[in-house]
């Protein structure tokens, strides 16, 4: 719970005594803000009372916590991370008892592979690599399958045990014949270990398994920028994407687009890679997105509703074209069209367009009240 003064105080009315500044936390009582509370200050109401060292010490006035007694004061074993409950409703939880949890529910049977990859997989969120690599080789002792081998691997990666993460990533390899991962996490490796020829090798593998994999693309382009400089690299990749397996994926184009669009001095060659893109797969998703949100940042709406209202049926799959599609009607104020493309999407299969869908409605319908009271309010 937060609030910008404390009670009583209007704001800008009193000129507070302290500014604050950083990322430092510091528990006070209201008493110490005499000229009021700064109108950047979070007022916090813990869960538990407060412990009697803490109190004794805030009678001497602002005390500066670090971040684990301030999880600890509102009442959280480890920073609070956001889970969901039975109900699928958010709710707050320690990060230890979060893992603490999980452990326990797989020690309760520990011969179950999935309870074991929960847990593993909650560990590598939260980069605790070193727990979630014995978790994940009692996994692969126990039958596990590729998935668990690359698993294994890159949390190997994370901790730079380079030798380690190759045998392992060439049995995630030989487990997952198809999938381009292996591969590009061997290459992550071979760069650990200082062999350049093996990584390329490795990035031209995952390449030859997927045309599609934008990360393999975005690697390999990376990988010749740094040893053959950013026109090599361009030449690089134009080359390898007019072979004949890759003549009709976006992917090249998508990486370097996302590449070059980080920067504002980029962002005009990130566009024409977009549109590249969208020339080669023109129902590619990923490209149309991409190049919609590039639209987008020049202020070009009208460029966007050209370019994805002939994917509507797309939308009802992937919120993000949704998304870019709504923004683009609803800032140009195509209010009959914004109407139906929500209530298309309420028929939506997926819970994420359709909860999309609904919080869209009411923004629309919240604007709709206000015009109304606009025009109603002169009279």
């Amino acid at each position: 719970m937060s609030q910008p003064n404390s009670p009583g105080v209007a704001e800008g009315q009193v000129q507070a005594n302290l500014q604050l500044q950083g990322g430092a936390a510091i528990v006070a009582p209201v008493s110490a803000f005499p000229g009021g509370v700064p109108g950047n200050a979070l007022i916090v109401l813990p869960l538990n009372q407060a412990g009697g060292e803490l109190t004794e010490a805030m009678k001497g006035g602002p005390v500066a916590l670090e971040m684990e007694q301030f999880w600890k004061l509102l009442g959280f074993n480890g920073p609070a991370v956001q889970v969901q409950d039975a109900q699928g409703r958010p709710i707050a939880i320690g990060l230890d008892d979060l893992l603490g949890g999980l452990e326990k529910h797989w020690q309760e049977s520990p011969d179950d592979l999935d309870r074991a990859r929960i847990y593993a997989q909650e560990l590598m969120k939260y980069t605790r690599f070193p727990a979630a690599e014995k978790v994940l080789a009692k996994l692969v002792a126990l039958g596990g399958g590729g998935e668990d081998w690359l698993a294994l691997g890159i949390a190997q990666l994370n901790q730079e045990n380079w030798e380690k993460a190759e045998g392992t990533l060439r049995g995630a390899q030989n487990l997952l014949p198809e999938n381009p991962y292996p591969a590009l996490h061997l290459a992550k490796a071979y760069k650990g270990k200082a062999e350049p020829a093996r990584e390329r090798e490795s990035i031209e593998h995952a390449i030859q398994l997927d045309p599609l994999s934008v990360d393999a693309w975005a690697y390999l382009f990376t990988f010749e920028k740094e040893h053959e400089g950013e026109e090599k690299a361009l030449a690089r990749i134009e080359q390898l994407a007019l072979a004949e397996p890759n003549k009709k994926s976006a992917a090249p184009y998508v990486a370097l687009q996302g590449l070059f669009s980080a920067q504002e001095e980029t962002r005009d060659r990130a566009i024409g890679f977009a549109e590249k893109a969208v020339e080669r797969n023109p129902d590619d998703a990923l490209a149309l997105i991409s190049l919609s949100a590039l639209y987008g940042q020049k202020g070009q709406l009208e460029r966007v509703v050209e370019l994805l209202q002939k994917h509507e049926g797309k939308m009802s799959r992937d919120v993000r074209l949704a998304n870019n599609y709504f923004e683009a009607l609803f800032q140009t104020r195509q209010i009959d069209k914004v109407t139906k493309l929500l209530n298309a999407l309420m028929g939506s299969q997926s819970r994420e367009v359709k909860q999309f869908a609904m919080e869209r409605s009411r923004q629309v319908a919240q604007f709709l009240q206000q015009q109304q009271q606009q025009l109603v309010a002169p009279a």
